[in-house]
């Protein structure tokens, strides 16, 4: 059902059994999947592209132009939202520029919570949650299960890795590595995520291996390239030390300290 006061776009490609909100906006270029609910005054801009069954709440504005001078209005700059996603009141998303193939991604089952920002060429895992006003820079990158606490920001192209949790008002700067919970401001990584992990259904004894990991990397008192040696040694038998050396590997902004 669409609204008499909504206003659509001719072009735009909505499916049959959506829900359009009073005064809401669908643009050009935009593409909405089945079972998808949206509030009202809601903006959607073009070009987006939206999965299946996505909630979203009142006054979301998303897939709008790039927060970046250097973006003229290129038409490679396009927005696209996953599956079941839950995008709540006042959350804005841009759409890509052409230093990252003009792409913002948001995955599949996300809730992003009121007042979120998720900048220019960022791209989101699956299963994540930001709280009230997490903020993410231009091309940021947020693996699957990360939790970022309210008014959390990260620093352009920042990594945060899959199952990592940073605490409200963390400043990131630097990459988060797998697993880790960071706080502060700039964030400091402070253990594993211990609670997050056995949310998932990370077992002890798996979590005990991540744990050694982590103090190879930060407690032990050694370079980062010694550090890195050991956990080469724990990965050859483990895919979770896999995955957090695997991130060290391809940090490009150092890793938070």
């Amino acid at each position: 059902m669409i609204h008499d006061t909504a206003i659509v776009d001719a072009s735009a490609q909505l499916s049959g059994d959506i829900q359009i909100g009073a005064y809401s906006v669908i643009g050009a270029d935009v593409e909405i999947g089945s079972g998808c609910r949206i509030g009202h005054h809601v903006q959607i801009e073009g070009p987006t592209q939206m999965g299946a069954n996505n909630r979203i709440y009142s006054f979301v504005s998303i897939g709008t132009d790039p927060q970046d001078k250097k973006f003229h209005g290129e038409s490679n700059s396009r927005l696209e939202i996953g599956d079941g996603n839950t995008i709540r009141e006042f959350v804005t998303i841009n759409r890509g520029t052409k230093a990252a193939e003009g792409l913002t991604h948001i995955g599949h089952d996300n809730w992003l919570m009121a007042y979120v920002h998720i900048a220019h060429d960022c791209r989101v895992g699956d299963h994540t949650v930001f709280a009230n006003n997490a903020t993410l820079a231009g091309h940021v990158e947020i693996s699957d299960w990360v939790i970022l606490g309210g008014f959390v920001g990260v620093h352009q192209f920042c990594k945060v890795g899959e199952h990592a949790f940073a605490a409200m008002y963390s400043a990131i700067n630097r990459d988060v590595p797998p697993f880790c919970y960071v706080s502060g401001q700039f964030a400091r990584p402070r253990g594993i995520n211990t609670e997050g992990l056995k949310r998932r259904g990370f077992d002890t004894p798996r979590i005990v291996i991540i744990k050694r990991a982590y103090r190879t990397l930060y407690m032990a008192g050694l370079s980062r390239a010694e550090a890195r040696e050991r956990i080469a040694q724990q990965a050859e038998s483990n895919p979770d030390v896999a995955a957090f050396l695997a991130f060290i590997d391809a940090s490009e902004r150092s890793l938070v300290r």
